[in-house]
């Protein structure tokens, strides 16, 4: 076959005119076809891409051999042929009508009809696809259709059982009946029964749009536990929801045992998620008479992390008073846990241009951190603060802090310590510590306090074994302390003036020590000390004979003075035990153990009186004088050095009581050991060295725990060996010998704490761990309620928890109504100089009652024996409304006197939807 050229072949078109509108007629036909073709292109879908071979293309386009070299070069070559086979020839695999394998079974029968195909089971049906599975008395599932309908079974006495129960992920719903697609993941889902994070959706038709959307029509959300006559629910009329996320509904009512009330929203939107959120922190609103309406802890709740939170919560009265408080809580497991809390408050009384009109602004810091034991076993840092003004709880009119409205005293501690881990072992911490007295309103702080030591060094110690004798026993350690000072006024806290006073100063300690065995039952040990005190300032003192007064001078510089003393000690211990078994007698008291540790101690003191100067005062006529001694350490933290020698001995004895008594249950084999006295202590010192009243007062303590250590009970007395004169001042001859007693009791105290409840109580108020206690804790109040406690029914921080509450429901009296009682009752008795008055007297109380597993009623008060009067009291009713509570609190008379109401949803989540109304009344009781 021959090829011909291209240059031989010619084609000549030639357009002759001829005498007719042919060409015309011809022209716009063409025209009109190309203005269809490319006006209507966009209909004409775009071809599929095709799928290119894996290889080259089996069709090779061929050059004719008789073309020359040379045409070859300047031609064009043809373009190849485009292979016939388009789409590829392998067809894909047509997917199957399922994802899942469906696994099903049934207890009575499991039937297949080929002709319909479906399968039906019957009696405790179970059918599972993927994720989803589905339990039912009833099971139909159609594969042509690829649906699966699921419903009860009515048993014998007509009773519709074995209701289906669709569970796809963490998602439980429990309907009449339910018609599921496995291909579309969708269904439909009739009178559901629906959990959804706290709250229950009950709705008669609910379309499942996938695994993440719900659509509900007529359908009740509520947080009842009996569903089959919830005391109240919110009635949808539509609404979406997204599992683990969020509801949101169209009209909606407040249903109260299905009878209507007027609280309607034309919509609403219900949070749900397992993870705390940010948030709106709705007020509570009332009426207080001195400053009137108000709303109070409202505000913003931000979700940070997972490790911290902040709540910044606000109060607004409408006279123009305010406050402000941000509560944030951390934690970081196996390391650190705290919270941190500052409030504020601008309180306005009366009106402006009223003589009585006044602004108090009050503030209130608050921060505890702990450190897990784990974390860093050689270090530890911690702190506990408290500060703010000293008029913050018993001015402040927020609820949280009624159980620290009697705080007399407020605290803080920060601390941090290491250990440096070796042979000595070398220890040290820096602190900074508060004491604040609210009634004087003085502050002492420390800024910093510096301590370092190095553990004991033996230096004469055997490398193995133990030590023995006066000579391998000596040890020596080093102790340094350092402070810096401060003492200021609440008007002055955190100015700079409250710097002008501060001191600082240093203290070393080593101590030199050894202990062995005399006689075998004796333990001695002797001691000397060497100290040595650093100091920045001292004094000078000068009297001003034209003034007639005494100048002092500060001199700045670093000036330091040593001192030294010597010690030892001989102690023992004695046992004692008094039998009273008899044979053939089986006592109740089996025996009496008593135990003594006598101990007597002598001291040595020098006298430094080379540290000490003195001035002379002249008398304005100029003719008496007197040299005043004085030592300008007088302004060191750690004190002067003693100017006298003092020789003394000190002598002291303590006591343990313990009994065996008869157990009485019958099997136990051993008698029981009761505790009759934990301690019992003397002690007194005689000075070799005094010129007169060589003998000190002897002090005695003793303590003891009774009725299985629900009773405690300390006391603590004072008593003077030495009589007094006329003007009442201690003179040098014992009380005996002056026609008195032996000795002179000039002080004596009694304390006694008992917490008693009957056996059923199951309640945790009063113990430490009750949120309210721990408030109180950090408020630096009582670890109890005797003086009241926190009321802020708004939230549920304060609340017993409701697992501690359980009560069968069908209960309405207690037979054995469950109770406690704290009661404190304390007495100190001064006779110092003849006054033989009880100083004070007084009993406080608290406790709770149970009339009904859903009533309980408590009070806080107390009352003083001395003055004939009641101390604050609270009174607290509480009505358990299964998912709903209501509290009231009043405190009938002090300068808090109020009430509180309280009705509102205890769940979490409908925790906004309460009533409450606080008032201060005008008169008080």
């Amino acid at each position: 076959m021959a090829f011909q050229k291209p240059s031989h072949t010619f084609t000549k078109i030639h357009l002759k005119a001829l005498g007719t509108n042919k060409f015309k007629i011809l022209f716009a036909l063409s025209f009109t076809v190309f203005i269809n073709t490319f006006g209507y292109t966009q209909d004409i879908p775009e071809k599929k891409k095709t799928i290119k071979p894996s290889r080259a293309d089996s069709v090779a386009v061929k050059i004719d051999s008789l073309i020359t070299p040379q045409i070859v070069k300047n031609a064009e070559l043809p373009e190849p042929v485009q292979d016939t086979i388009v789409n590829d020839s392998i067809k894909p695999k047509k997917k199957e009508f399922l994802d899942h394998i469906v696994t099903y079974k049934a207890q009575d029968y499991t039937s297949l009809n080929q002709k319909k195909q479906k399968i039906y089971l019957y009696n405790q049906a179970e059918v599972t696809y993927g994720d989803v599975n589905i339990k039912s008395g009833d099971i139909t599932i159609n594969y042509k259709t690829d649906e699966v309908y699921a419903k009860g079974i009515v048993d014998s006495t007509g009773a519709y059982t074995q209701g289906p129960v669709f569970t796809q992920g963490s998602q439980i719903v429990k309907p009449d009946s339910i018609l599921f697609n496995t291909k579309t993941q969708k269904a439909l889902i009739y009178n559901s029964v629906t959990e959804q994070e706290g709250g229950t959706v009950i709705a008669e038709v609910t379309k499942k749009e996938n695994d993440s959307v719900y659509f509900v029509k007529r359908a009740k959300y509520t947080t009842a536990e009996n569903l089959e006559d919830p005391e109240y629910y919110i009635k949808m009329t539509k609404a979406k929801i997204v599992p683990k996320k969020k509801i949101i509904t169209g009209p909606a009512g407040l249903f109260i045992y299905d009878v209507p009330t007027p609280i309607w929203l034309p919509f609403s939107f219900f949070p749900q998620t397992e993870k705390h959120t940010s948030g709106i922190l709705m007020p509570t609103f009332g009426e207080q008479n001195e400053r009137g309406y108000f709303l109070q802890n409202g505000g913003y709740y931000f979700a940070i992390s997972d490790f911290v939170d902040l709540a910044i919560r606000g109060d607004y009265y409408t006279n123009g008073s305010y406050g402000l408080r941000a509560e944030s809580t951390y934690a970081w497991r196996y390391r650190f846990r705290g919270n941190f809390a500052f409030r504020f408050e601008n309180l306005i009384t009366s009106e402006r241009g009223f003589p009585d009109y006044a602004i108090n602004r009050l503030y209130n810091l608050r921060w505890s951190h702990s450190q897990d034991a784990k974390a860093s076993p050689n270090s530890r840092f911690t702190a506990s603060v408290n500060l703010g003004s000293s008029s913050f709880y018993r001015a402040s009119i927020n609820q949280n802090t009624t159980g620290s409205f009697l705080n007399n005293n407020l605290s803080s501690s920060i601390s941090y310590s290491k250990t440096f881990q070796g042979e000595p072992q070398v220890n040290f911490s820096l602190t900074a510590t508060h004491s604040q007295n609210t009634q004087t309103e003085q502050i002492d702080m420390t800024l910093p306090t510096f301590q370092a030591s190095v553990g004991r060094i033996f230096p004469f110690a055997p490398r193995t074994g133990t030590k023995k004798g006066i000579i391998q026993n000596v040890n020596f350690q080093y102790n340094v302390r350092g402070e810096n000072r401060i003492r200021t006024t609440d008007s002055l806290f955190f100015k700079k003036e409250m710097f002008d006073d501060a001191r600082a100063g240093f203290q070393h300690n080593i101590p030199l020590s050894t202990n062995f065995k005399v006689f075998k039952h004796f333990s001695l040990t002797a001691a000397t000390n060497y100290s040595e005190v650093w100091t920045f300032n001292t004094i000078d003192r000068s009297f001003d004979q034209e003034e007639q007064e005494v100048i002092t001078d500060t001199i700045g510089g670093f000036d330091s003075f040593r001192t030294y003393n010597f010690s030892t000690s001989l102690g023992t211990t004695v046992y004692g035990m008094f039998n009273f078994e008899k044979k053939g007698e089986d006592r109740k008291i089996k025996a009496i153990r008593h135990v003594m540790r006598p101990s007597i101690s002598y001291n040595i003191n020098p006298a430094f009186d080379k540290y000490y100067d003195t001035y002379e005062v002249v008398s304005a006529d100029g003719l008496t004088r007197e040299d005043v001694e004085f030592t300008r350490f007088e302004q060191s933290i750690f004190g002067v050095p003693g100017k006298t020698f003092s020789s003394s001995m000190g002598i002291s004895l303590s006591n343990n009581f313990e009994a065996k008594v008869r157990d009485k249950d019958s099997t136990a084999t051993e008698p029981k050991k009761v505790i009759l006295l934990n301690n019992l202590n003397f002690s007194t010192a005689y000075n070799f060295a005094g010129d007169s009243l060589q003998w000190s007062p002897i002090r005695m303590t003793g303590g003891t725990q009774l009725f299985d250590n629900k009773m405690s009970v300390n006391f603590s007395a004072t008593m003077d060996p030495y009589a007094l004169d006329n003007n009442n001042q201690r003179i040098d001859k014992f009380n005996i010998d002056n026609g008195g007693s032996l000795f002179r009791l000039t002080n004596a105290n009694l304390n006694l704490s008992y917490s008693l409840s009957s056996k059923d109580n199951k309640s945790k108020k009063g113990d430490k761990d009750d949120p309210a206690i721990q408030e109180n804790l950090l408020n630096g109040g009582r670890a109890d309620d005797l003086f009241g406690r926190p009321e802020d029914f708004a939230t549920d921080r304060f609340d017993a928890k409701e697992e501690d509450k359980k009560e069968e429901d069908d209960e309405f009296y207690n037979f054995k109504i469950p109770w406690s009682l704290r009661l404190a009752y304390a007495i100190n008795y001064s006779n110092q100089r003849r006054n033989n008055e009880i100083s004070s007297h007084s009993l406080m109380f608290s406790g709770d009652i149970e009339l009904s597993p859903k009533w309980s009623i408590g009070a806080s008060s107390g009352y003083d024996l001395k003055n004939h009067g009641f101390t604050f009291t609270q009174l607290r009713f509480e009505r358990d409304l299964l998912s709903w509570r209501m509290n009231f609190s009043w405190v009938p008379f002090s300068s808090r006197s109020s009430w509180n109401f309280f009705i509102g949803i205890k769940s979490s989540l409908l925790q906004d939807l309460k009533y409450e109304k606080r008032r201060q009344p005008d008169q008080t009781l």
